[in-house]
């Protein structure tokens, strides 16, 4: 059976989440350029703080493309229209406030491509609803800083015009439409103060291989039964992979059962082979086989969860963790990629 995933909703959303890295990149540049030409400390200060927002989304946005495990290119458009708008951004005829205004509009755009992501998540598969949940905090972090923006915007037009700063009041009513945006978004903004850590990384792709292999159960379809398990595969390899190659070596020296979650782990991949060689047409004989997987998925995952997660947190120090979440998600993506390099060829 074929592993290569023809589903094109999956390979639309992962072109949207292409073009919403390209955006991201933008907007942070953009912000760069801003900060470097406005003169007044009240709005420099809060570009300051889109800055360090933005760049803490586009890792947010990478890890989300990453566990997605479908990696695609900006759309052609795209790329032009970073480019016009790169170009503006360097532009000396060009306004401040027009350059704001247009950094509004991009990020209201980013705004938008955050929710029908989401929305195109849920309606296509349980499981891309899992994995691009952090978006969440992405998207309503962007409502704010519209918000924001706006009040740049007024502040900037009447200097402009008039030559004096707006009223005083401007910036107390910016504040008002935060907290009334935060109260709406809950939980969701402030969430997204913190960086996502291993364990969360392997809990996400824990999560979203455990819904996929919900949805093979709920299936007797054959071109579904073949889409779920060529994403099953995929993830999988590239998650055990990444673990062997990075995690399991740091836990080694605090962890007297590491190589057991290696011997799990070749197990798995060596169910994962015997299935992907099955005819799934034949239904039974199929999903007894997932069957299996699905156990032997579930006592890894309940391993590591209970067992190896407590001592990651309590043997190694913040900063060993965040760059174990680092380098696990470049093994992920170094995996991804080049198995998307034999695939095209």
């Amino acid at each position: 059976m074929s592993i290569t995933l023809e589903d094109n909703k999956r390979t639309a959303i992962a072109v949207k989440l292409a073009d919403m890295k390209a955006t991201q990149n933008l907007l942070i540049a953009n912000e760069q350029a801003l900060i470097r030409a406005c003169q007044d400390g009240e709005i420099s200060d809060r570009l300051q703080g889109f800055l360090k927002d933005d760049q803490k989304n586009l890792g947010i946005i990478d890890t989300v493309i990453i566990q997605y495990g479908i990696k695609a290119e900006p759309k052609p458009s795209m790329q032009k229209e970073i480019e016009e708008i790169e170009n503006m951004m360097q532009d000396s005829e060009i306004s401040l406030f027009e350059k704001v205004a247009k950094h509004e509009l991009l990020k209201h755009t980013q705004a938008i491509s955050g929710i029908l992501v989401h929305k195109a998540g849920q309606v296509v598969g349980a499981d891309i609803a899992v994995v691009i949940a952090p978006l969440n905090a992405v998207n309503f972090e962007n409502r704010g800083h519209e918000e924001q923006l706006k009040g740049m915007m007024e502040s900037l037009s009447t200097l402009e015009l008039t030559g004096k700063p707006s009223d005083s009041g401007l910036w107390s009513r910016v504040q008002d439409t935060l907290a009334a945006l935060s109260g709406i978004a809950g939980g969701i903004m402030s969430h997204s103060d913190n960086e996502i850590t291993i364990c969360d990384l392997i809990r996400l792709d824990h999560t979203k291989v455990g819904t996929l292999l919900d949805q093979i159960n709920a299936t007797n379809n054959p071109q579904k039964l073949q889409e779920y398990f060529g994403q099953v595969y995929q993830d999988l390899s590239a998650h055990s992979e990444a673990e062997e190659e990075v995690v399991y070596p740091v836990v080694r020296p605090y962890y007297q059962d590491v190589q057991q979650l290696y011997d799990e782990q070749a197990q798995m991949k060596q169910l994962l082979e015997q299935i992907k060689a099955m005819n799934c047409e034949d239904t039974v004989a199929f999903k007894a086989a997932i069957e299996r997987l699905m156990i032997a998925v579930t006592a890894h995952v309940s391993e590591e969860e209970k067992d190896m997660f407590p001592l990651i947190q309590n043997s190694l120090g913040d900063e060993q963790q965040k760059q174990l979440a680092t380098d696990f998600k470049t093994a992920k993506s170094k995996i991804q990629d080049q198995r998307l390099a034999v695939a095209s060829h």
